[in-house]
């Protein structure tokens, strides 16, 4: 018996169109995919400040997606085991926005000619929400820049010397900013000592921010320079009821051991703010309060009602901070009263 020659040239022709038939099946079943969610990012630009209403990114709802169901399934996974995330970033130089005002982006044209869509292998973007986002763009120019130091809560503080005492930054032509340096309490301490380095920052708008280049150098008086030790002698306690306990009870405390004398650091000026107030402590009586007994004794710390302006300008602390007064307290119910007929029977 004759074996017949092998007709390679069939076996491959069939080959590839059973490749090209499940390709075109692939293809002609295509899905649609929703995105919940994607992001518009700023690319960093030295001479513009880019923001979509003062904001650094705009967020991009419902997002469309469509193209060869592998595609698609292969997308949804990465989505949700966190290997792909939908995060974009619009180049004002490379999308024709670098003159100054207002720009408006179409959403879809963005997406489809996107690096990272395209990288999807196949897929196009058909919708999402909003379709136009509104882009704003301010020209930036370098300015000699003084520079002002805070403390973490925003607090100014008062410096010994900063080298150098300017910084250039770029920043908008008509803007009255100023460099700022923001200090921890250790970096405080340091500063006290023996100096602290730091890169000063210009804020923009809200989570807004542009550092400078080069770092300074911070040095802050003794803090003995600008505080001084006080004895509060006659402190007086308040105390706040929340609504739902206003008039149901009185407070027993231990108001002797409570107010005794105690020290703070502070300024006169801010010394003086503070015993003028009507209560130098306070202790709050919360809801919770009243599911003990009458006879259980409870135990909180008091608040110090420290001047705000003082507080923020860093004027006024206890000296000993871990050591605030702590009452002991217990709630007695006041009996409700007979009110007195109004007039005779």
């Amino acid at each position: 018996m004759m074996i017949g020659k092998i007709k390679f040239g069939k076996i491959a022709i069939v080959i590839f169109l059973t490749v090209l038939i499940w390709v075109w099946v692939d293809l002609a079943l295509d899905e649609e995919f929703t995105a919940p969610k994607a992001t518009i990012n700023v690319a960093f630009s030295p001479n513009l400040w880019v923001s979509f209403d003062n904001k650094p990114s705009a967020s991009i709802d419902n997002i469309v997606l469509k193209g060869p169901a592998s595609k698609i399934a292969e997308v949804r996974r990465k989505l949700n085991d966190g290997s792909l995330v939908l995060d974009f970033f619009l180049d004002p130089v490379r999308d024709g926005m670098t003159t100054a005002g207002p720009h408006t982006l179409t959403v879809l044209d963005f997406f489809r000619r996107s690096e990272k869509i395209k990288e999807l292998g196949g897929l196009t973007v058909e919708a999402c929400e909003p379709e136009n986002i509104e882009v704003n763009v301010v020209k930036l120019v370098e300015r000699s820049l003084d520079i002002e130091c805070f403390n973490e809560s925003g607090a100014p503080l008062g410096v010994e010397s900063i080298e150098p005492p300017k910084v250039v930054m770029s920043v908008p032509a008509d803007s009255r900013l100023t460099a700022q340096v923001r200090l921890t309490p250790r970096e405080i301490e340091r500063a006290r000592i023996s100096g602290v380095v730091k890169t000063p920052f210009v804020v923009l708008a809200t989570d807004q921010i542009r550092q400078a280049s080069t770092p300074v150098k911070i040095k802050i008086p003794p803090e003995a320079d600008s505080l001084s030790e006080h004895t509060i002698q006659e402190a007086k306690l308040g105390f706040t009821f929340s609504a739902n306990l206003q008039g149901k009870y009185k407070v027993d405390v231990n108001y002797n051991e409570v107010v005794r004398p105690f020290a703070i650091l502070a300024t006169e000026e801010a010394k003086l703010a503070y015993e003028s107030q009507p209560f130098q402590m306070t202790l709050y009586i919360l809801d919770n309060d009243e599911k003990k007994g009458p006879e259980e004794e409870q135990r909180r710390k008091v608040v110090y009602n420290f001047p705000e302006e003082s507080v923020r300008k860093n004027e006024i602390r206890l000296k000993n901070p871990q050591q605030p007064a702590e009452a002991k307290f217990k709630l007695i119910r006041l009996t409700s009263v007979p009110t007195s007929p109004s007039g005779p029977d």
